[in-house]
């Protein structure tokens, strides 16, 4: 391990959590790893930044901080596949080598951070850190869909009231495609009219253009143009009729669903001022009647 300088390991503290282990990891010299699958060197890394973080908090010099890492990194390497009883001879021989490095209180409270972190999970280091880790790792990616942004608070009313609206402009829409279907019937029968007009006026033509009409056939003609005409006059009226009667029950509806509305929610608050004009004739007239009294 590359031995870090006193101001290294400053700027490893000054930093957050995330940005402080990834300028570690620079410092230590050590390549870009996947945090995921590559737990053993995560593991590792977050042990000698949290050594940092506990020296510091114990009010170690920033050269001794330094130190406490270098200690931390041998310790792991040095007990790597030994037994509990080995790793506490192993970190008892290490705090007598550094006795040079840091003083006795200083000493004694590297013991017991060891001891506490360490050596009580000493099985779960060995195990992370002392053999190789097969990872079985599956990654989906998944599209999360937001929900949509909310309208603001004062945009809102009561569900009762919305529904009634819903209601109105239901009646409303069905009111003005009944107008747009008579209009689009009206003129799919003035087409049909002209049509069979055309039709039966080509048929009562003559074969030979100078031959002029008999009189008969002449009335005959003008008896199917009036024919045509009143059987066009009667669908219409007849269409127009069930299209006004569906019109006026619409109009029914709505105007019923108006009588109804539900009153909003909370309800309007009344001024004062009109409260108090409100009061002002039963105060004139309680007045008149003592007055009257006396």
């Amino acid at each position: 391990m590359a031995l870090l300088t006193p101001h290294g390991v400053k700027e490893v503290f000054q930093f957050q959590r995330p940005q402080g282990r990834e300028h570690l990891r620079r410092l230590l010299n050590w390549e870009e790893f996947n945090e995921q699958t590559d737990s053993r060197r995560s593991i590792l890394l977050d042990t000698l930044y949290e050594s940092i973080i506990f020296a510091v908090g114990k009010g170690f010099p920033w050269v001794e901080v330094a130190q406490v890492v270098k200690f931390t990194e041998e310790l792991l390497r040095e007990t790597k596949g030994c037994s509990v009883t080995e790793a506490v001879m192993i970190l008892g021989n290490k705090l007598r080598d550094y006795k040079g490095h840091f003083n006795t209180t200083r000493l004694l409270a590297l013991c017991d951070y060891f001891h506490h972190t360490f050596i009580h999970h000493y099985k779960l280091y060995q195990y992370v850190l002392g053999q190789e880790q097969q990872v079985d790792l599956t990654v989906a990616h998944l599209e999360v869909c937001v929900p949509p942004q909310p309208l603001p608070l004062a945009e809102g009313m009561d569900r009762d009231l919305w529904t009634h609206k819903q209601q109105v402009a239901a009646l409303t829409e069905a009111e003005a495609q009944k107008r747009t279907d008579m209009l689009l019937l009206k003129e799919a029968l003035l087409l049909e009219k002209k049509n069979s007009l055309q039709k039966a006026f080509t048929s009562a033509m003559p074969a030979q253009p100078s031959r002029v009409l008999e009189r008969q056939e002449l009335e005959s003609l003008v008896r199917q143009a009036v024919h045509i005409q009143m059987a066009f006059l009667q669908e219409l009226l007849q269409c127009q009729i069930q299209n006004t009667f569906a019109i006026l029950d619409l109009k029914l509806q709505k105007k019923t669903l108006n009588l109804n509305t539900p009153a909003p929610f909370p309800p309007p608050i009344t001024s004062h001022a009109g409260q108090e004009e409100a009061l002002k004739p039963h105060k004139v007239s309680k007045g008149k009647k003592a007055k009257a009294r006396k």
